[in-house]
């Protein structure tokens, strides 16, 4: 039996929050962030994006961009509260709801609890319960599997919705640019064109060697997708594949002794989440993002778990002097991965795989 499976995505979704409730913004160009030297933009409403203002812009161009521009510091506390009572419409009509982010998730509806056979007609209602709930917009992509889904849920934005039915999908993929297949990034992009591959119909002409052997462990992944296959299921049961902390300085830093300093202060604040989620990891990853935004990671595993921020500490600043800094730095970051939790996932992933 074809799976039924809907893609929810909010438009504009931080903006759009701030815009209900603070009814003078409504209609205006607003970005949540910072607008200073050091700012990002977090969202944007589609007023603003217009303008060609975009999720992490930095702040000084995209005011550049649309001088009119209104910054509204974000206010994660009340985002998460709508967030939820948009999860408690879609628990209305499946228990299978696999969150990615605050403003977006999947839900398989092939057995739903409202006894519907319409995915379709599912979508718009439960667009339909999220407006009259919240007051806020959403779009949707329906169709077989996870990967078309999520494209289509982007193809009437904002407040619209695209369903891919199964006798559409090879001819929809054989003519999708590969830009927008879901997973091809600019690079990819950039390089699949100067190989002459220019949508679907081009990337499916490529054998499963070829593509394993010009994009790694992308190129099955490639192979399967342009023909409709992904088998992903939706996993209500999601659980971290890491957790971090990170800061952005004020001013680029140069000293190695000034960024141990910032770098107790991370460990501190990673401890804490730690401790709170009961949470620990095997993997150490520093990340350094230097002045010209170039980002370096540097990693290490552990043969046993670890959450106290002396040895996250002790380790972290040994990767720090693994490598001469090529740059001064903006932001430095530490993640934990190889979870004690990813056990556990995998026990899940068994159970739903089951058939039902």
């Amino acid at each position: 039996m074809e799976r039924k499976i809907i893609h929810i995505d909010m438009d504009a979704f931080f903006a759009a929050v701030e815009q209900l409730d603070q009814p003078e913004l409504q209609n205006k160009p607003v970005a949540v962030g910072g607008g200073e030297e050091r700012g990002v933009v977090a969202a944007a409403s589609y007023e603003a994006r217009k303008f060609g203002v975009r999720s992490a812009m930095n702040g000084p161009l995209a005011r550049k961009l649309c001088p009119d521009l209104i910054f509204v510091s974000p206010n994660f506390e009340r985002y998460k509260e709508v967030s939820m009572q948009i999860r408690t419409v879609f628990n209305k009509y499946t228990d299978l709801v696999e969150p990615l982010s605050l403003d977006e998730a999947y839900l398989d509806v092939t057995k739903n609890k409202m006894g519907r056979t319409s995915a379709t007609q599912m979508a718009r209602e439960i667009r339909y319960d999220i407006k009259k709930l919240t007051g806020l917009d959403a779009s949707a992509g329906i169709s077989i599997n996870k990967f078309l889904a999520k494209i289509a849920s982007d193809w009437n934005k904002p407040n619209g919705q695209k369903t891919i039915a199964p006798e559409e999908v090879l001819p929809f993929l054989e003519k999708l640019d590969v830009k927008k297949f879901y997973g091809v990034g600019k690079k990819t992009g950039l390089k699949m064109y100067q190989m002459g591959i220019f949508d679907g119909a081009g990337l499916k002409t490529k054998s499963i060697e070829f593509l394993n052997d010009n994009f790694g462990k992308s190129g099955t992944y490639f192979y399967n997708v342009v023909r409709g296959i992904h088998n992903s299921p939706v996993i209500p049961f999601r659980t971290p594949k890491s957790f971090g902390a990170e800061h952005t300085f004020t001013e680029n830093l140069t000293s190695e002794v000034y960024l141990e300093e910032k770098l107790e202060r991370i460990a501190n604040k990673l401890e804490k989440r730690l401790k709170i989620k009961k949470l620990a990891g095997r993997t150490l990853t520093l990340k350094i993002k230097f002045s010209d935004f170039s980002v370096q990671t540097r990693s290490k595993t552990f043969p046993h778990y670890i959450a106290d921020r002396n040895l996250i500490l002790s380790n972290a600043k040994e990767l720090l002097y693994q490598e001469k800094l090529v740059d001064s730095v903006r932001l430095l970051g530490l993640s934990l991965s190889n979870l004690n939790t990813e056990k556990k996932e995998e026990k899940l992933r068994v159970q739903l795989s089951l058939p039902f």
